[in-house]
């Protein structure tokens, strides 16, 4: 088993941690979760929605427009998503 309970969370997709991530939420929102087990899966939660920041910061780096030069050259630059 792994060191702490959130390592398998490191190598999810984002599709995978936001799915997860919606679950939690659908759980808490129900209010039918114990409270030990909110607390838990609260934190999980958190874990996975830093997890699925950390990825689309990743993702938007990576992003770049497509730009025409003067004489009709193609180029890229970054998107600057900021």
């Amino acid at each position: 088993m792994s060191d702490t309970p959130n390592a398998d969370i490191a190598g999810m997709s984002f599709e995978q941690a936001l799915a997860e991530l919606e679950r939690i939420v659908q759980q808490l929102e129900s209010g039918e979760v114990e409270l030990e087990r909110s607390i838990a899966i609260y934190e999980r939660g958190a874990a996975l929605r830093a997890h699925c920041d950390s990825k689309l910061k990743d993702a938007e780096l990576k992003v770049e427009k497509i730009v025409r030069g003067e004489d009709g050259s193609v180029s890229t630059e970054p998107a600057g998503l900021d």
